[in-house]
């Protein structure tokens, strides 16, 4: 299978994006490692992949937290002896227009979005250029590419992502190690799905595919950019969004 031998981890892999590229992994045989601080969606995750015979574990991490990132890193290793592929797909939103927000509804996404990824990306990075070898996929977003009214934090992260994965791509892909962004357009999410039909309308009607993608949707754009397919795509951006309509 495309993935057996391979360690793959996921932040924020409890549910959502995350759960679903944990199964569409799981199924082309990779062992999975789900981070999230929902310990009981992580542990319920954990408890349908072993029923069906996937290797795979479950951490509760902090991804804003260097040193608990780098203890639970250690006890991959020390459990598999790799990581082969990591996957930050941690996020939040805390979303306010910009008279509204203030410094902590500003400083908490930044932690997570943008923060997080550099602390997970970091610990993990050495024992991947030890390796000679590994795959760094970043969740972006639309929003990072076009903006969006009342999410100057969330959007300021998506943005920064993509300036750090073509940062490392460059740094890093000398060493064997391939580093892509996916940028997901409107995702039909628990959370998305609980917003106000209107709401929702409107996303449909700016996306020329006319539907709103799945989770599966953006764990297919993952497997692909994780595999021997695209072992000659780096520093790039994948918009995986309908068509969306800026």
């Amino acid at each position: 299978m495309e993935f057996k031998d391979q360690v793959i981890l996921i932040t924020g892999g409890a549910a959502g994006i995350g759960k679903a590229t944990a199964k569409a992994f799981a199924e082309l045989g990779g062992t999975v490692v789900i981070w999230d601080l929902n310990d009981i969606a992580g542990k319920e995750l954990i408890d349908e992949l072993k029923a069906d015979h996937v290797s795979c574990m479950f951490q509760k991490v902090d991804v804003t937290q260097f040193e608990q990132v780098g203890n639970a890193v250690q006890e991959i290793i020390d459990t598999y002896g790799r990581i082969d592929v990591l996957i930050n797909n941690a996020g939040i939103t805390l979303d306010k227009t910009l008279k509204k927000m203030d410094p902590e509804t500003w400083q908490n996404v930044i932690d997570v979005n943008l923060t997080g990824v550099f602390n997970c990306t970091r610990q993990i990075v050495n024992h991947m250029l030890e390796a000679g070898q590994g795959v760094i996929l970043n969740a972006s977003s639309v929003v990072g590419l076009y903006g969006n009214f009342g999410q100057t934090n969330y959007v300021a992260t998506k943005a920064g992502v993509i300036g750090m994965t073509k940062t490392w791509a460059r740094e890093l892909g000398s060493k064997g190690i391939r580093v892509n962004a996916v940028a997901p357009g409107f995702i039909a999410t628990e959370m998305v799905q609980k917003m106000p039909e209107n709401v929702i309308e409107h996303m449909v009607g700016k996306t020329p595919l006319g539907r709103m993608g799945k989770p599966q949707d953006i764990a297919n754009a993952y497997t692909f950019l994780a595999s021997a397919k695209a072992s000659f795509i780096t520093g790039t951006v994948i918009s995986v969004d309908g068509g969306i309509i800026s």
